[in-house]
Order: structure tokens, then C-alpha cells, then sequence
């Protein structure tokens, strides 16, 4: 493993000050390397799912001698060098033909992933259709009940959308949204096993439609993939448990007596002390006041006063 060198000047100071642990992380940088055997099939996947990753992406293009399940240390030494979070590595044997796998990483150290076969590719380059903007953020869809189910396909869900999900945005313009990727869970098998994923990013077409909000239409953009997972590594629970810490700077503090309900309106109780109602100064409005007719004459209140006096 590479040692944390010391800042010699201030240009040094500030590139490692960028990479020491933030309240608020940086976009995470996708790592995509190429094992010592590849295939067609799997140097096109690595090319477009790099297009599509751009510009939080490095991709490398020789050959190198790495196995993830196997051995770590080849792929936490190209996260420590290149200040990356995910990693893609494509291989091709006869035993895993088309060999894909997507991970992530903690720390300089693997964290999870998974592998997949890739059965059927469709390129940018076969479709011909025009590509998204370079950094835009996708729309993610999620299709099939496997994604509720399976830890599997759990997992694989959570993996894609660290990995396309680019920076953090509370509202996204409709004008910027560009393109739609969707994954499809086919039916499971009879051993619970997941079955085919289907993997389809679409561009967005705006088109009048009489009213205010544009009609949308997608269409297929690339590169198209049928996966089908075959090995699958999971974080221990330290090292998750790590990963997914809150910075306390972060945590929302508890206000007392103040609670939300689920759909996020604010609620507050107040406590009020013992009240004698007798002294409570109501407000002096006509309708509170007495009538003139149980007011008594001053006339005939004299004339009462004379007769007693009498």
C-alpha cells in the first residue's frame, strides 16, 4: 500500500487537503480497468459506461493482471492512487466469459461488489442515436419486485446507484434531465435465485403537447446490456457500519415538544401553566357589554330614592 507522503509546497498541501475526510465528500471517482484477457464485448461495455460516468471517471486502457474476488491488493492500490470510490473491471475467460464487476470501495479498501455475466450488448455506436451531455445526472428507474426481494439484486440496486448518481442535488431542472436509465429484474427462478437484469439508458425527447409540460418521449441511447449476476461479496458489518456513519456536523438535533408526520408537516406542543379563568382579561366587545334596557331610568331612580326617604 501507498504511504500518505508530506506536503512539500503549497500546491502539494492543497491537492492532499482535497483528499483528507470531508462533512461533505466529493463526488465520488469511478476507476474502470481492463483485466489481462478482454473481449469485444466487454472493451465496448467498459467504453460507454465510461461515456456515461464522465467526467468522474478514469479509464484505464492496458491490460493489467487483476482479480478482485482473488486478490485485493491490485484493485485497493489503483483506489489509493487514484483517489477513487468505485471500481468497473472487465475480463474474459472460458470459464467466466464476458466478465463484468462493479464495486465500491471504504477507506482505500473494498467495501462490496458484485459480478456479472453480460449475455447480450447493444453499443452507443450500434444504436447511432444522440448521446447525453457530458455530467448530466440520469433519472434511475427500478423495474420488478426482485428488487424488494433478493438480497442479490438488493445489493446490485444500491451498487448502480452509487455508481450514476453523480453530485448531490436537491432540485434537478426538467430542461437538464437528458437521459432515463431503467433496470429490469426478470422473474426470479424456483430456488429464489435472480433471474436476467435488464440494463437500458434512454435520452429524453421534449415535444409540444398543447399544454404547459412538454410530452416526453425516450429513446434508446446505450449501451444495452442482459446481465446475469454470478458472484456477489458483502461488507462485514464493522466496515459498513463505518461507511455509513453521519458526521455529527450533519444530524438533524432533536428539538423538544416539536415533532413531523410522514409527510413532513411540523407539529408543536405547548404547555401552558394552571390558569384561573376569573382573571383572565377578555376582550371588551359590544356584545359583551350590558343592553340599555336592563339600565334603569335616572329619572325613576330618584323618584325611588325620594319614596323610601319618605
Amino acid at each position: 500500500m501507498l504511504t500518505q507522503p508530506k506536503a512539500k509546497n503549497a500546491r502539494t498541501k492543497r491537492f492532499l487537503t482535497n483528499r483528507d475526510p470531508k462533512v461533505n465528500e466529493n463526488v465520488k471517482t469511478a476507476i474502470f480497468v481492463r483485466g489481462s484477457t478482454t473481449s469485444k464485448v466487454i472493451q465496448d461495455t467498459l467504453k460507454d459506461l465510461f461515456a456515461l460516468r464522465k467526467p468522474e471517471a478514469i479509464n484505464f486502457t492496458k491490460k493489467n493482471e487483476i482479480h478482485p474476488f482473488d486478490d485485493e491488493t491490485g484493485i485497493e492500490f489503483f483506489a489509493r492512487k487514484n483517489d477513487s470510490s468505485l471500481f468497473a473491471v472487465g475480463m474474459h475467460s472460458k470459464k467466466r466469459p464476458h466478465n463484468l464487476i462493479l464495486g465500491r470501495t471504504f477507506n482505500y479498501q473494498i467495501l462490496d461488489m458484485i459480478e456479472l455475466g453480460i449475455e447480450g450488448c447493444t453499443t452507443m455506436d450500434d444504436l447511432k442515436t444522440k448521446a447525453c451531455s457530458v455530467g448530466t445526472k440520469p433519472l434511475m428507474v427500478f423495474n420488478g419486485e426482485g428488487f424488494n426481494q433478493n438480497e442479490d439484486l438488493i445489493r446490485l440496486k444500491s451498487i448502480l446507484l452509487d455508481f450514476f448518481r453523480g453530485e448531490a442535488a436537491d432540485k434537478v431542472s426538467l430542461k437538464g434531465l437528458e437521459y432515463v436509465i431503467t433496470v429490469t429484474a426478470g422473474p426470479l427462478g424456483p430456488n429464489g435465485e435472480p433471474g436476467l437484469v435488464f440494463f437500458r439508458p434512454y435520452t429524453t425527447v421534449f415535444k409540444k403537447s398543447g399544454m404547459r409540460q412538454p410530452r416526453v418521449e425516450l429513446e434508446e441511447m446505450g449501451p444495452s446490456l442482459d446481465l446475469r449476476i454470478r458472484r456477489v461479496r458483502y461488507p462485514s458489518d464493522d466496515m459498513m457500519k463505518m461507511a455509513t456513519k453521519v458526521p455529527k456536523e450533519l444530524k438533524q438535533t432533536k428539538v423538544k415538544n416539536i415533532s413531523r408526520d410522514g409527510m413532513g408537516d411540523k407539529y408543536g406542543r405547548v404547555h401552558l401553566g394552571k390558569q384561573d379563568i376569573n382573571k383572565i382579561q377578555t376582550r371588551k366587545v359590544k356584545a359583551l357589554k350590558k343592553k340599555l334596557d336592563d339600565k334603569q331610568p335616572a329619572s325613576k331612580k330618584q323618584r325611588t330614592m325620594d319614596v323610601d326617604s319618605d
